[in-house]
């Protein structure tokens, strides 16, 4: 029986411990999802409240991890959603080493995010770090943070996914013929020509140039002095207008 408290499984006939790789991939996914969501929201709407609540989510999600991934939650409802599938066991001590540069990344970001409120470029590039790593965890099941564990460790990563450790280089190959690659290219150029089109023809009748004013739906708000809660409400935070968003801040938190 596992200890409750060991990193990874131990499996018979596996030399070291291991992770099923389905429920890793699942976890992932579970995460990417709201992290794009918060991401996109706080881009376009310079709303960070929801980023901030899920640097904590995905902070405790990694530091449960890093203790023993039975007990992180992403974990626990992944290998629910995937129970019924055949495991595919991998080396647990490079998903222990990517899951550390996680959990550095998400200790950045509560540092600057949530506990000093800090928005800027550096943000910026610290979460698109956690969204590649995911994104190419979930889609292609691709271990970035797993690739870097062969150059700072002496012994070499063992049982990658889809057995990339173990294939010899001159098996591995571009994977993709010449009439593949003809066909990448001739969705790529009928996509290009679709988008000349879809420009050509103008806006959706309908879309938000043809939609009705506040003052034609009868909605606008009565003109009048606001009240000092209103006016003390509606200043806008010092992080916004460092990033230009006083606009957005505004109109996201209904100000004039």
């Amino acid at each position: 029986m596992n200890n409750p408290f060991q990193f990874g499984e131990t499996v018979a006939g596996y030399p070291v411990r291991v992770v099923n790789e389905r429920t890793v991939r699942a976890a992932a996914g579970l995460l990417f999802f709201p992290a794009v969501v918060s991401f996109m929201n706080a881009l376009l709407t310079a709303n960070y409240q929801p980023t901030r609540l899920f640097v904590i989510v995905f902070l405790t999600d990694m530091a449960l991890r890093m203790a023993n991934p039975r007990w992180a939650p992403s974990m626990i409802v992944g290998g629910w959603v995937v129970r019924n599938q055949t495991p595919e066991w991998v080396g647990a001590p490079q998903k222990r080493f990517a899951w550390g540069l996680g959990l550095l990344l998400g200790c950045a970001m509560a540092y600057l995010m949530v506990f000093n409120r800090y928005m800027g470029p550096v943000n910026m590039l610290v979460c698109a770090s956690c969204l590649t790593l995911m994104f190419f965890e979930t889609a292609f099941g691709i271990c970035l943070g797993c690739k870097l564990y062969n150059v700072f460790n002496r012994e070499k990563a063992q049982l990658c996914p889809g057995g990339v450790c173990e294939v010899p280089a001159q098996n591995k190959g571009w994977g993709i013929s010449l009439p593949q690659a003809a066909v990448l290219v001739l969705f790529v150029g009928a996509i290009v020509a679709a988008k000349g089109w879809v420009d050509r023809t103008g806006a959706v009748q309908g879309g938000f140039d043809d939609m009705a004013t506040l003052e034609e739906m009868g909605l606008k708000p009565v003109a009048g002095a606001p009240s000092a809660a209103e006016a003390e409400r509606c200043q806008v935070p010092a992080f916004a207008k460092a990033l230009g968003h006083e606009a957005q801040w505004k109109l996201h938190n209904g100000c004039s």
